[in-house]
Parts: structure tokens; C-alpha cells; sequence
């Protein structure tokens, strides 16, 4: 029997994305995606706990600032609920795209051997869907805490999270291989996600576009998480209505950045290896 024969072509450097090859590096993905898992919590303490402190320390902070100083209001919902609904989403966007972004940078597997670069970017969004998956569980004491039934809205839940991966997704593959070239761009992250969480509706109800920005409502649900935390409050909670329209919109956005990552990303991702 003769062996195989292997045959390395030249490759369109705007292809989208060859599912084929990244399907066949499935393994390498799953692999990363159990090493960054494990590497994260070990040697600690409190091991996968931290992936709740997180969103329940936040919560705690967003209850006492936003509630029992500034006043907001969350309506009828209680407003600790009414926070870790937005903020258990929030806190995994802004831990997958800025681990994401810095991805590339000092990665050494990128100049030793051949793999589907988009792999690296897309491992820690995968990745922190295991954090997020705990932090979302520790809902229940809080719908227990308020008495408070999950809307049969919840069957919509996997579309928001869908929506969620490939907004980090898109926006991690983007800024990485800009990143590369600039390293300003890991710096400029690290800035700007903690002030973007004000321009998402974490602290305030998606109801104040209505009555606040009526004119601006559409627009600024062109930021995916907004129509996202106002579903997961819709879907977890059940005290508003599902804002279809800011879910559209950031639906296309989010196809739109994760689209363009994507043949941004293969047409730099040739200079990576020199460049780094």
C-alpha cells in the first residue's frame, strides 16, 4: 500500500475561515481550551469558586453604588437580582476579549509550527464559557432570595449567548492582530472594556432608551450587549418583555464584527510569525 500523498497549495489570503482545517485541528483547540482551564485556577485556594466571587463581589459593589447612593431605578425587580442577570453576562465578554486581544502576543507556538492561527483568539472565548457556566448557576440562590421564577423566555437564552461568543469573538480577532503590530492595542482594552460597561445596560434598565434617547434607541443597540443583558434580564427574570429590536440589531452587528475579524485576521495573520 503506498503512503499518502500530501499536497500544500497556495491558499486565498482572504479566505474567510476553512472549517475543513480548523475541524481537523479540533484536538490542538480542545486542548488549549482544557490547558488555559486548568492553568487558570491552579495552585489556588478557591479554584473554580473565583468564578464566582467575581460577579457576586461585583454585584455587591453595583447594589450599594447604583442603588443605595445614586438611586437607579430597576423597577420591580429587586436591584441585586436585577444586576447579576446583567452582570454574569458582562463579566464573561469582558474576560474573553481581553484575554482575546493579548492572545497572539508572546505566543511562541506561532513561530515553531503550523496550526489554524485563528485557533489562539477563539480558545480563551470557548475557554471562559466554563466560568460563565458556573457564575449563570449561582443565579438560583438569587431567584430563590426574591422569589423569583425564570420567564419561559429562557428557552431563548442559548441565541444570547450565541450572540455573546461571537461578539468576543469578533471583536478578540480583530484587536489580536492589530495587537501584534501595535501594542498599544492591549493597553488601550484594558482602558476602555471597564468604562464600556456604563454604555451597556448593566447598572441602568434597557427602558431608559425609550424614555431617555428614544431617537437613539436603535443606534446604540448596535452594541450587542445591550439587546444581550436586556434579554438575559427578559429571559432570567422575566420582568420586561424580550427587546426584540435591540436583539436584531446586535445580531447583525455582532455577525458583522465577527465576519470581518475573521478576514482581517487571515489576510495578517501571514506576518504574524515575523512580526512577533
Amino acid at each position: 500500500m503506498s503512503p499518502p500523498t500530501i499536497v500544500i497549495d497556495a491558499e486565498k489570503p482572504r479566505r474567510l475561515v476553512d472549517w475543513r482545517e480548523l475541524w481537523e485541528y479540533r484536538d490542538l483547540l480542545w486542548l488549549l481550551v482544557r490547558r488555559d482551564i486548568k492553568v487558570r485556577y491552579a495552585q489556588t485556594v478557591l479554584g473554580f469558586a473565583w468564578a464566582i466571587l467575581k460577579p457576586v463581589v461585583t454585584t455587591v459593589l453595583l447594589n450599594f453604588i447604583f442603588n443605595n447612593l445614586a438611586q437607579i431605578d430597576s423597577g420591580d425587580t429587586p436591584y441585586p437580582l436585577f444586576a447579576y442577570a446583567a452582570v454574569v453576562a458582562w463579566t464573561y465578554f469582558a474576560g474573553a476579549f481581553t484575554t482575546a486581544t493579548g492572545s497572539l502576543i508572546g505566543n511562541k507556538m506561532l513561530s515553531k509550527v503550523y496550526f489554524p492561527r485563528m485557533i489562539i483568539p477563539v480558545n480563551p472565548v470557548l475557554s471562559n464559557l466554563v466560568d460563565f457556566a458556573i457564575a449563570l448557576l449561582m443565579i438560583t440562590p438569587y431567584l430563590i432570595i426574591y422569589k423569583t421564577v425564570p420567564s419561559w423566555q429562557i428557552v431563548f437564552l442559548p441565541l444570547l449567548i450565541l450572540i455573546m461568543v461571537l461578539t468576543a469573538a469578533g471583536g478578540g480577532m480583530w484587536l489580536s492582530a492589530l495587537a501584534v503590530q501595535y501594542r498599544d492595542i492591549k493597553l488601550l482594552v484594558g482602558f476602555a472594556v471597564p468604562l464600556l460597561m456604563y454604555a451597556s445596560p448593566v447598572v441602568w434598565p434597557v427602558s431608559l432608551l425609550a424614555e431617555k434617547v428614544p431617537h437613539l434607541r436603535l443606534l446604540i443597540a448596535m452594541n450587542p450587549l445591550v439587546g444581550v443583558i436586556g434579554g438575559f434580564r427578559a429571559a432570567l427574570i422575566g420582568a420586561t418583555p424580550m427587546p426584540w429590536d435591540l436583539i436584531a440589531v446586535g445580531t447583525l452587528t455582532a455577525l458583522a464584527l465577527f465576519v470581518s475579524g475573521a478576514i482581517y485576521f487571515r489576510h495578517k495573520e501571514r506576518a504574524f510569525a515575523d512580526v512577533l
